[in-house]
């Protein structure tokens, strides 16, 4: 099981979008579990403040260190071991990409730290902070999303979560390749027609087309995704096969 533990100013947040769809049926699978912890509660004032002006002046309010080191001592005695790495949602981490997801993936708990304000003091950052993470090169008003991101890209990767393991491995960012399309019923929809190979039940010819498909939307989209000295020898055939059509058809004479 993989366990999610979030540091938070609004837990409510978090429970309610992890309780739906594909990652609330694994919460209740027992596959996975999301406990949300609300570092207000380890606040000693009357109105459970866990801001303060910045020392050295500036615009906002700075989140202290005491109450979220506090949170943090808690929920490890609580809920995770002492080992369990702190993932502090920042604008300035390590980019989120699947590579990533597929390293933050191999623990088996995971503690995510949610800013807001201005951030949080630095001095608890450097205490109890394993990794820094982005999802994008953007600000948002709080670390709440982007956890909510990390989580479910996580927990995609644990066994049994999907139902079919197969389209973990098939999607985009996977591999190499973008994934394919997809087209499901009606056959026929505003004109257009479902691909003829994709009714043939041909399972061959099928794995070739789907292998055609995503090699030209990466090369449409994703361009620079595009390594050839990875490629399987039957990736590179086919890869070879699609730039010498694209060629062919930008020699063709307009008519």
């Amino acid at each position: 099981m993989m366990k999610f533990v979030v540091l938070t100013l609004f837990p409510d947040m978090i429970k309610q979008a992890m309780a739906h769809s594909v990652l609330g049926r694994a919460i209740e699978k027992g596959l996975i579990a999301v406990e949300a912890v609300d570092i207000r509660d380890y606040a000693h004032n009357k109105h459970n403040t866990v801001d303060d002006y910045p020392f050295g002046g500036g615009a906002g309010m700075v989140m202290q260190a005491p109450p979220v080191w506090e949170a943090y001592e808690d929920v490890k005695r609580r809920f995770v071991a002492p080992s369990a790495p702190v993932v502090f949602m920042s604008p300035a981490g390590k980019t989120l990409t699947q590579n990533l997801v597929k390293q933050l993936a191999q623990n088996e708990e995971i503690i995510l730290l949610c800013g807001h304000y201005e951030g949080i003091d630095q001095r608890v950052l450097d205490e109890i902070v394993t990794e820094e993470v982005s999802i994008g090169d953007y600000v948002l008003t709080g670390g709440e999303l982007p956890a909510l991101v990390v989580m479910d890209a996580v927990a995609r990767m644990v066994d049994g979560v999907l139902g079919n393991e197969a389209s973990a491995k098939e999607e985009s960012f996977s591999g190499m390749w973008l994934e394919y399309p997809q087209y499901t019923r009606p056959r026929e929809f505003h004109g257009k027609e479902v691909p003829e190979v994709l009714l043939s039940g041909h399972h061959a010819n099928i794995e070739k087309w789907r292998m055609e498909r995503a090699i030209e939307t990466t090369m449409d989209k994703r361009p620079d995704m595009i390594c050839e000295e990875k490629m399987s020898r039957q990736e590179k055939k086919i890869y070879k096969q699609v730039l010498a059509k694209r060629s062919l058809q930008k020699d063709e004479p307009v008519l």
